[in-house]
């Protein structure tokens, strides 16, 4: 006669339903506001791609052109520093738009030892289809949130990034 078997809980990779799995994530999501951010970034991040495949600038490249359609011409650093956009990225995103005739850099008129980015005319253009695609954009990444969601979502991240 054998003993018998202890039994084991059902680890959630054994779980044929996938239930276990799905209630432990949601427990998680709820417990850890990290882990939370981290994978609602992912889905942000698949609908930035997806909304801009066929487009011909990148997130960051639609950023800059924004910033120096809103406030003028800038320096890489400002640009840079202004949104969180690391200087060796940006000297890749500025290389891009130049080399796409977006863009220029010209002695900053402020400080003659320094060089602004400036957009050209043909960024125009550039800038209003990338514009054009935000609505989508953002009811894609956000679509199952009410616009009061929306709003909070906006001013709860903000907070996090030290911008309210």
């Amino acid at each position: 006669m054998t003993a018998a078997q202890p039994s084991r809980p059902t680890s959630p990779s054994r779980d044929p339903e996938g239930g276990e799995r799905e209630r432990y994530f949601s427990r998680l999501v709820r417990e850890r506001p990290d882990i939370a951010l981290c994978r609602a970034t992912t889905l942000v991040a698949r609908a930035v791609d997806e909304e801009l495949s066929g487009h011909r600038l990148t997130v960051a490249q639609h950023l800059v052109l924004k910033m120096l359609n809103d406030v003028g011409p800038c320096s890489q650093q400002e640009l840079s520093e202004q949104l969180r956009i690391d200087r060796s990225v940006m000297v890749g995103c500025i290389d891009g738009l130049e080399d796409s005739g977006l863009v220029r850099r010209e002695r900053h008129p402020r400080d003659r030892r320094a060089y602004a980015v400036t957009l050209t005319p043909e960024a125009g253009p550039a800038l209003a289809e990338a514009e054009g695609g935000v609505p989508r954009l953002l009811d894609r990444a956000f679509g199952s949130l009410t616009a009061a969601e929306r709003r909070t979502l906006t001013r709860l991240v903000g907070k996090i990034l030290d911008v309210n």
